[in-house]
């Protein structure tokens, strides 16, 4: 992927020379099986505890200077270019409906505004606050566990993040919350209609790429495979489980790749309706 060496973003808080340390308010029995929960599943059982129960017990080390390599140094830079030119994108394609997500840096774990995470729970998106959290270590884990090398298999989970904040500034995020509040026993289905929107939200910025010439040859299909490599069931799989699709969250690989292609190929919102009766179609 051709981008800028060297950039800077104003959208990035480094917070990897912070540390953060959360007290025995639960087991650490309890503490390992969520973080499991999380890693196999994609969702932060963490955050699950509660305002009430993590508040009290999270310290935070605000810390000195950020140590740090030349590979991290290249790889911030590259995140920072991803966010902007996506969040550029997306600012073509909704005018001034959008607003601009942070990226927060952090190392082993964060609090965010949507509760208490580890590196193990993944990169995510906090709709409370419009950041998205990101160990940088996670990209080491995505290529030597999951087999998805490339500079655009990175690109690609960063836009799949932003295409969670696309969703909550258009209403789609509000909407899916409510559903899985009234109907629980559709959450799952639910929070997996979202994921592949997300997956074709960042096809949608790809395929913008590609109009502008940023794309090299190779990058597709390192996308794909990213997508791919991070299925419920390919997870399941590593995991000794058995594939069990009703508790999936985040979709299969065929679904994840399905949907992040459909936004390359056609460019625009209107292709990722991953809830009407195109949605339906590639259960």
């Amino acid at each position: 992927m051709k981008w800028t060496r060297g950039y800077e973003s104003g959208n990035v808080e480094d917070r990897r020379g912070s540390s953060v340390r959360r007290g025995g308010m639960i087991g650490l029995g309890g503490l390992l099986l969520l973080l499991l929960l999380s890693w196999a599943t994609g969702t932060d059982f963490l955050s699950l505890l509660g305002p009430s129960l993590s508040s009290p017990s999270v310290s935070v080390d605000s810390g000195g200077p950020v140590a740090s390599t030349p590979e991290e140094d290249a790889l911030k830079q590259f995140v920072s270019f991803v966010l902007d030119d996506a969040q550029d994108t997306w600012r073509r394609q909704l005018g001034p409906e959008d607003r601009n997500a942070k990226l927060v840096l952090f190392r082993d774990a964060i609090d965010s505004a949507c509760g208490f995470a580890q590196s193990a729970t993944g990169p995510f998106y906090c709709p409370a606050d419009e950041k998205v959290y990101i160990d940088l270590s996670f990209y080491d884990e995505l290529k030597q566990r999951f087999g998805a090398s490339g500079d655009f298999a990175q690109a690609y989970v960063l836009a799949h993040e932003i295409g969670h904040h696309v969703q909550k500034v258009i209403g789609v995020e509000s909407q899916v919350r409510q559903l899985q509040q009234s109907r629980p026993d559709a959450a799952n289905q639910l929070s997996v209609r979202m994921e592949l929107q997300a997956d074709c939200f960042a096809g949608v910025w790809g395929h913008d790429s590609a109009q502008r010439d940023l794309l090299e040859r190779g990058d597709v299909e390192e996308g794909l495979n990213a997508a791919a490599a991070i299925g419920d069931d390919r997870i399941q799989r590593m995991g000794g489980g058995r594939v069990q699709p009703e508790s999936f969250t985040h979709g299969s690989s065929a679904q994840r790749e399905q949907w992040f292609r459909r936004g390359l190929d056609q460019g625009s919102v209107d292709a990722c309706d991953t809830f009407g009766r195109r949605g339906e179609s590639d259960r």
